[in-house]
């Protein structure tokens, strides 16, 4: 009998709802880029971003900003479609493949689409509340990045839990029980990293560290206003049962594994 050669597992676990997505900002920045005039690309920062000013009608006074009232609703997500250049893309890109392809492993397309779509609208509103009446536009998927990576930290540190972006698509590494929200502030791979990624923010908003060399500023609240999002809707949105408590033997109930921590 012959031998079978070992399975090859793919280099980068990408699922598909990920992959469609990154290939849907990166069509449209081609777009943009290499299609739309001037103007043109004037007219759809104009009724897409974000704009502070939209709803401050002491700073338009009578000026209509393109899209109206329906612009006013779809911009808190429309803006995340849109990046300054491919250097912001790019960096954008990076961050979401990792932690974006372990949280759509674990939700489903339509999950993980709609955390993605709540942690926009977080860091619209974070960037609304900081940025009152500003006329800059704000564009970019950071805020709902920072949403797949907080709902992240709530099961990749787990014990069996999706830890590398170069592993096999094991499923459950994307089902061990979740931590809780005290669990979070209570495991030291989690601590460090929310120590390391709020403090990567506070340099970009102090001005300490430019983003790639690049000068554009970085909208570091609407990061904030994101992860927010991601951590505390994550619950909301796991499809993955809640781990019981544990339980004197006799109940009914499987004791739990003290080890994991609950959702």
């Amino acid at each position: 009998m012959a031998d079978v050669p070992p399975r090859r597992e793919p280099i980068f676990n990408i699922p598909g709802s990920l992959t469609a997505l990154t290939a849907v900002l990166v069509l449209i920045h081609l777009v943009r880029v290499y299609l739309l005039t001037e103007q043109q690309d004037v007219e759809v920062l104009l009724r897409f971003a974000f704009i502070p000013a939209r709803y401050d009608a002491t700073v338009l006074g009578n000026v209509m900003l393109p899209g109206g009232t329906a612009a006013d609703i779809w911009t808190f997500v429309t803006y995340s479609f849109l990046h300054a250049n491919a250097t912001h893309l790019g960096f954008n890109i990076v961050w979401m493949l990792p932690f974006g392809a372990a949280v759509a492993r674990r939700f489903g397309t339509v999950r993980f689409l709609v955390l993605m779509a709540l942690a926009s609208v977080g860091g619209a509103l974070m960037h609304l509340v900081t940025h009152q009446g500003a006329a800059v536009p704000m564009i970019g998927a950071s805020a709902a990045i920072s949403g797949a990576m907080a709902a992240a930290i709530r099961f990749a540190f787990q014990r069996g839990g999706p830890i590398g972006f170069w592993r096999s698509g094991d499923a459950d590494a994307y089902r061990v029980p979740a931590l809780s929200l005290a669990g979070v502030l209570g495991d030291p791979r989690a601590l460090a990293f929310l120590a390391v990624w709020f403090g990567t923010n506070l340099l970009f908003g102090l001005g300490s560290v430019p983003l790639l060399g690049e000068d554009e500023p970085v909208a570091w609240q609407a990061h904030i206003g994101g992860f927010l999002v991601g951590l505390l809707m994550f619950s909301l949105l796991d499809p993955v049962p809640a781990q019981p408590r544990y339980t004197h033997p006799g109940h009914d109930e499987e004791p739990t594994d003290p080890r994991s921590g609950s959702a």
